[in-house]
């Protein structure tokens, strides 16, 4: 199976799950289009509409929406010629330091200060161009992802390295990103709260990947949204995040609202069919979801264990770079749940579900 090769890292990729999604997707009878509510890097809708499904895709950030806008909305036969002439023109620009160079190279350390002037030379010059929207996305796209293969983070923009990393001392490169041809209706990206688009859109499945602790993804990859908005705003302290990453705030990085906020999520989604992927990490425990889900229809079950994130690995420590406390279990639970119309049938064994009654898991 093919997958794209230029993806921005990110905590809560379902990469390694896609086999398993694709598969349980495949297996369920009538499935032709996908909303997909929070489309996150587009990983997930862009395997679906590889497979040959519609998919409708949303999130709130609008880097995200790039990325949705490149990777699954538009067409390979419409924008592929147009962009590789830009990208060769954006290529051959030289440096010139401004707004990124001075946050996230001088005042932070994200990115060596050769990176981020080339970085401003060209994010300008996509803004001069006033590009049809759909081409301006997989303009950013490229830019983001090069960004992305010469940081120096460990995978999240909460903070840098102390030392540069290997990686951020390459020249910055943009590449054409893997952009699918068309499939045979159109597909989309949009850019709202999670719970309005899921009462609007209609679609066969809706795919649900909520957020699922405190860690805000806005906050964790704020300079994409910085790059992508290209609004220059103020920023706090050392990571220069944006201002407004105290201010947008999910009630699913809550743990009070979050139960709330799926309910009410789940009870407005105009899908007959569900799939919702969440981790044993989450605030909302398995009978906390079953509870919500088994009111839909029946419901399944499918257990992927994964290994945690990196700052696992390399532990916890204080601001003074001291290692403090004790790290939790190295691995965590991925759960995937599918959820159908009462009595439709599915062959759940192929994919290794287990069927849920009285919410217990029981082989059915």
């Amino acid at each position: 199976m093919f997958q794209p090769s230029g993806m921005i890292k990110y905590i809560g990729s379902k990469r390694v799950l896609i086999p398993t999604i694709r598969a349980a997707v495949a297996a369920l009878p009538r499935i032709r289009t996908i909303a997909d509510l929070f489309s996150g890097t587009s990983r997930v809708g862009h395997a679906l509409k590889q497979a040959g499904f519609v998919v409708h895709a949303n999130d709130a950030t609008r880097y995200a929406h790039a990325l949705a806008a490149c990777y699954v909305q538009a067409d390979r036969e419409r924008v592929e010629h147009h962009a590789r002439m830009l990208i060769d023109e954006f290529n051959a620009l030289p440096g010139s330091p401004g707004y990124f160079t001075h946050t996230f190279c001088e005042r932070s350390r994200f990115f060596q200060p050769f990176n981020g002037e080339r970085i401003d030379a060209i994010r300008d010059a996509i803004a001069r161009k006033s590009l049809d929207p759909e081409l301006e996305a997989v303009c950013l796209v490229s830019l983001m992802e090069a960004a992305d293969r010469v940081d120096s983070t460990t995978g999240v923009q909460m903070a840098y390295l102390k030392k540069w990393a290997p990686r951020s001392h390459n020249p910055l490169e943009l590449r054409m990103p893997e952009i699918l041809p068309a499939v045979h209706a159109p597909c989309s990206a949009r850019c709202d709260d999670a719970r309005s688009a899921a009462a609007e859109i209609e679609a066969d499945l809706a795919y649900i990947d909520p957020p699922y602790n405190q860690h805000a993804y806005l906050g964790n990859y704020h300079i994409w949204e910085t790059l992508v908005r290209w609004d220059k705003p103020e920023t706090y302290g050392i990571a220069c995040k944006r201002t407004d990453c105290r201010e947008r705030k999910s009630d699913f990085n809550s743990r009070r609202k979050a139960f709330d906020a799926f309910r009410d999520l789940i009870a407005h989604t105009r899908a007959p069919n569900l799939m919702v992927s969440f981790s044993s990490e989450g605030f909302l425990s398995p009978d906390d979801l079953e509870s919500v889900l088994t009111t839909r229809g029946d419901t399944y079950r499918i257990d992927r264990p994964h290994p945690r994130y990196i700052g696992h690995q390399i532990g916890v420590f204080n601001p003074s770079g001291e290692r403090v406390g004790t790290a939790g279990p190295s691995r965590n639970t991925e759960f995937i749940y599918v959820v159908l119309p009462e009595g439709q049938s599915w062959d759940h064994t192929a994919v290794g579900a287990v069927r849920l009654t009285d919410n217990r898991c029981v082989a059915a």
